[in-house]
């Protein structure tokens, strides 16, 4: 039974880590190749260090593990790790399946803000869902441009 003083915990990674092969590598390298042979063309210098330095950084987020991260559901908030979010910056929760895995999302009163999204395991599910539900309402998460193109580039 969760009350307003309960307090649920569990350990999950950071984020789900997606199959990459070679080919997706070869795949990053060619489309970085070609953007720097058009910013050589027209003389993009700035640009050139731009893609230069985005496909490093994919390339080490690429093959770096994801993290395993203590987390804390209690009346203040959600703790991740260090941070803590507050209640009182999201209007509101919503459930998602990715794949086999199960996580929050907190969609941010902010418009720009982005929305954080936070794994669980299955057995804690319904205690996480009646925690949030408490302070939170709960409405359906659709997914926005930029979750169908990391979810495309499986990243």
């Amino acid at each position: 039974m969760v009350n307003e003083n309960t307090k649920v915990e569990w350990e999950a990674e950071e984020y789900i880590a997606r199959d990459k092969g070679a080919g997706w590598f070869i795949g990053l390298i060619i489309v970085a190749l070609v953007l720097v042979g058009v910013s050589v063309w027209l003389q993009w210098w700035t640009f050139i260090a731009l893609v230069v330095v985005s496909a490093v950084a994919l390339i080490v987020y690429a093959v770096r593990p994801p993290r395993k991260l203590k987390y804390s559901l209690s009346k203040k908030g959600l703790t991740e790790g260090n941070r803590t979010y507050d209640y009182d910056n999201f209007r509101a929760f919503g459930v998602v399946r990715d794949g086999a895995n199960f996580a929050i999302v907190l969609i941010p009163r902010k418009k720009l803000s982005p929305s954080v999204k936070v794994y669980f395991p299955e057995n804690k599910g319904e205690e996480i869902v009646d925690m949030f539900g408490m302070r939170l309402p709960m409405e359906e998460v659709k997914q926005d441009l930029l979750d169908k193109l990391v979810e495309f580039l499986r990243i």
